[in-house]
């Protein structure tokens, strides 16, 4: 008898919790925090501005296939070139960019840490991490970048 009262309570902890769904997306995934995060580094850390013109920017996959799409200007920063390693160069040509990596994010998607370099020739460049928090006023950039790497 105590077996069959217990059916219906199982029955009902099975209904409640229910298949297995697709997990819940992650706040900081596929959505335009990495554009964001990107963007307050060339503002806070590179100075990019009207002033103060971007080499062609090169949003660094790496091994992956990583590709945001940005919309720049939403978050007060232009790229008016962009940079494909794999390009063919014309002799001469001179070698300058800036670089980003994908964002890893910690905190619950609060904070976010990136890797990001310049190069303005072949043996002057510059690495450097910086961490961004997320708050009222959109991402900044929380204290100073570390260096990374120097060419």
């Amino acid at each position: 008898m105590r077996a069959l009262a217990l059916i219906p309570i199982l029955a009902l902890a099975a209904c409640a919790s229910g298949p297995a769904g697709p997990a819940p997306a992650s706040p900081m995934a596929g959505n335009s925090n990495d554009c964001a995060v990107i963007a307050a580094v060339a503002r806070d850390h590179y100075r990019f501005g009207p002033d103060n013109a971007p080499p062609p920017l090169w949003l660094d996959g790496g091994e992956g296939d990583w590709s945001p799409r940005c919309d720049w200007a939403r978050y007060g920063v232009a790229f008016p070139r962009t940079y494909d390693p794999d390009a063919p160069r014309a002799p001469g040509e001179r070698i300058q960019w800036v670089a980003f990596k994908q964002p890893r994010y910690q905190d619950n998607g609060r904070l976010a840490v990136i890797e990001a370099g310049i190069m303005h020739g072949p043996l002057a460049g510059m690495g450097v991490e910086c961490r961004a928090r997320s708050g009222v006023a959109g991402w900044s950039l929380e204290g100073q970048c570390r260096n990374t790497w120097i060419s």
